[in-house]
């Protein structure tokens, strides 16, 4: 299995990735700078907590008497005036007070005023509110009665019909009751009892109490106004209920409380409007302000949650943007904040219409001690911080001062700090990674080109052709390229050395081998003895011998010369082929030889280079063929051509190759000869030169085992046949 290539630019490449730890660091850095940022808002909360405390401390005339400091705050009795945005209209359609449903309570059967009658949940019940505009109090009635009974036109009383009371102290304290009892739905006033406690007498009308009254299918409706001046905080509503038109008796009576009894009123706080003048500068504080009472009801706020972010954000000019800001709106903050979380444009604020807060920062300030709270809201998109602060009047805590940011402020400086980091991060990993990109292919292009130098500078015959220039660069790559080409320069004398070692020991040896075999020819002229003569025919062999030798060893040498200075000449090989066998024929009778020709149309073939070589080429084949052969033995000599190329193949049964020399045999001085015949010498060049010839021709030689394993096969395979 071929083993997986990994080179230098992408190894760089990968050890680049580890750039990404920068921001992932600068991403835990900001997390951590932002836990800080939330310790010092926090802080900052109560300290301005603390401060709009200081203001309102020892000041009793800011808070209600008679409400914060009751001791108890009964729901449905205790009222509280939730600030109207906007005039309540009188025309009895409560289309007003739409945005304040969740405000209003419902009476029933638990509101039940000395109960004269057997209760049916069907005969009475209605649902109640108040509000406070500017200087008025707003209250509005949704009654459900079965049986709606009107005061009689000609009738002086207004208590044998359906109507409402209404109790409370006057301005200087006074207890006063208040009957609306009209003769048909529409505009109706107020009566003023002459005895505040038990009379139902009217004594006058009182303008001051206006509203609408207006009949529905289920019951009726009733709208009222009253100036805040008249009533200080205590005050009762109650329905009266008539159903039989002859008796007019009055069947139940359902209210906030007792309306007879001063005692029994319950109470209505209003905002206070001074609380609220002195919160009012604090709308630029970029946070959301309430005061409570001891009761958890609010007394007044100042200041919006959703705008509370405790960062003052600088709006979008929205002018012409530059390819920069293109760039960074389009493609890189969408990239970045598939991390990042942006805080949230808009989220559910379960405060918004709140008349009393709950929450453990407030307990613990009502109990006199500072506190903060973390929370989120109702929808979980944003976390809001809350801290309160005790109000002390004479030592004691008549109310908590409670100031509300959400942390969408430090949650944008921490996108905007990481936007600005990321630029910086992402820069720097592009340029760094580009850097080491073209530092690593810079190295791998000298590197490859050192390699390719290297294997250009010698062939496949392990002969120097070529040269690699040094590099001038002064690092490792340069030093290698130097040594490379010191080591080839070297190595070239060494290889030209022993390229002219054969011919120079042809040369030299020659002289020597005509002296010895001058000698022995003078000698052998001479009458020697029988065992002299026999020495003297062993020196002659060993003469003849080395002659050859000396012949063989610059064969290859002068074959190379030879295919340097020859010229090239088309020649049919089928022609060199045919004669070739014959002549084996005759050399080699103890062998049987067969020529085979293929695709005999496109024959003759002519192929480029020299007859002669090509040749010596099939003797130096023939000559192994027939040396591994087994005697009387076919030796096949086959050949096929296409349009392009040539197929020559010579086959013979004997010897096989020994595996792992089969692509060795084409070097020089190899042999595989088990014994040397005492006639002959083989240096291994026999199949080197075949090989020189085959390349000079254009062709590729090729020697391998029959599938059988009974002989060998040696296959030439030209290309780039001559077309005349």
């Amino acid at each position: 299995m071929a083993k997986l290539r990994i080179g230098i630019r992408l190894k760089l490449v990968f050890f680049s990735s580890f750039l990404f730890a920068i921001p992932w660091l600068g991403y835990q850095y900001v997390w951590e700078l932002e836990s800080y940022l939330r310790i010092g808002q926090e802080q900052t909360m109560v300290g301005t907590a603390r401060a709009v405390a200081t203001a309102l401390h020892e000041r009793p005339a800011l808070f209600d008497a008679q409400s914060a400091y009751l001791t108890d705050v009964k729901a449905g009795t205790d009222l509280y005036a939730y600030k109207i945005a906007y005039p309540i209209q009188l025309d009895g359609q409560l289309d007003d007070w739409q945005d304040y449903q969740h405000l209003m309570l419902e009476y029933g059967a638990a509101y039940l005023i000395d109960p004269v009658q057997t209760y049916q949940p069907a005969s009475l019940s209605f649902t109640h509110m108040v509000g406070q505009y500017d200087r008025y109090l707003y209250a509005m009635f949704k009654v459900v009665d079965d049986q709606v009974v009107m005061r009689p036109s000609n009738s002086l009383r207004i208590d044998r019909n359906d109507h409402l009371q209404i109790a409370m102290t006057d301005e200087l304290g006074q207890f006063q009751r208040y009957i609306v009892a009209p003769f048909k739905a529409g505009w109706v006033n107020a009566y003023l009892l002459k005895d505040a406690s038990e009379s139902l007498l009217p004594d006058k009308l009182e303008t001051r109490i206006q509203g609408q009254w207006r009949n529905t299918s289920d019951g009726y409706v009733i709208e009222l106004r009253f100036p805040l001046e008249m009533m200080s905080s205590k005050i009762a509503f109650a329905i009266v209920d008539v159903d039989d038109s002859v008796t007019r008796k009055v069947q139940n009576m359902i209210g906030t409380a007792n309306t007879t009894q001063v005692d029994s009123l319950g109470t209505v706080l209003v905002p206070s409007p001074e609380i609220e003048n002195i919160l009012k500068g604090l709308q630029y504080a970029n946070a959301r302000v309430w005061v409570v009472d001891n009761h958890m009801r609010v007394l007044a706020r100042s200041g919006q949650i959703q705008r509370s972010s405790g960062v003052q954000s600088n709006a979008d000019t929205g002018g012409k943007k530059s390819v920069w800001a293109y760039i960074e709106s389009e493609w890189l903050l969408p990239l970045y904040y598939q991390v990042l979380t942006k805080p949230p444009a808009d989220f559910v604020d379960d405060l918004q219409d709140a008349y009393a807060l709950k929450g453990q920062d407030i307990s613990q300030a009502l109990a006199g001690t500072p506190s903060s709270l973390w929370r989120l809201s109702a929808d979980s998109k944003a976390v809001i911080l809350s801290a309160a602060h005790p109000i002390f009047i004479d030592k004691k805590v008549m109310g908590a001062v409670v100031v509300e940011q959400t942390t969408n402020g430090i949650r944008t400086l921490r996108n905007k700090a990481l936007e600005k980091q990321f630029h910086y991060f992402l820069a720097v990993i592009l340029i760094g990674t580009f850097a080491l990109f073209l530092m690593a292919s810079r190295i791998s292009w000298r590197i490859r080109k050192l390699r390719d130098e290297t294997e250009g500078a010698i062939d496949n015959h392990g002969k120097i052709v070529g040269q690699i220039v040094p590099s001038l660069a002064h690092d490792e790559i340069g030093d290698l390229s130097r040594t490379f080409t010191h080591v080839l320069s070297k190595l070239g004398q060494y290889n030209a050395y022993l390229e002219n070692m054969a011919a120079r020991l042809s040369h030299e040896l020659r002289t020597p081998v005509a002296i010895v075999n001058s000698s022995l020819e003078n000698l052998s002229s001479e009458s020697l003895g029988r065992e002299s003569q026999q020495y003297l025919d062993r020196a002659k062999e060993g003469i003849t011998r080395l002659s050859k030798i000396l012949t063989n060893m610059s064969e290859a040498s002068r074959l190379e010369q030879a295919i340097q200075s020859d010229e090239r000449e088309a020649f049919d090989v089928q022609l060199v082929l045919q004669g070739c066998v014959q002549g084996y024929e005759y050399i080699y009778p103890e062998r049987q030889f067969s020529f085979e020709l293929e695709n005999k149309s496109k024959l003759p073939t002519l192929l480029s280079g020299s007859a002669e070589l090509f040749a010596q080429m099939l003797d130096k084949i023939i000559a192994n063929a027939c040396d591994f052969s087994q005697p009387e033995s076919l030796i096949a000599v086959k050949l096929s051509c296409s349009d392009r190329s040539l197929h020559l193949s010579i086959t013979n049964l004997g010897q096989s190759l020994p595996e792992k020399m089969q692509d060795q045999l084409f070097d020089s001085m190899v042999s595989i000869r088990a014994k040397q015949h005492s006639d002959q010498t083989h240096l291994g060049l026999g199949l080197y030169i075949a090989k020189i010839i085959a390349n000079y021709h254009g062709g590729d030689i090729e020697i391998s085992n029959l599938a059988d394993g009974r002989g060998v096969s040696v296959s030439l395979n030209f290309n780039g046949l001559f077309k005349p």
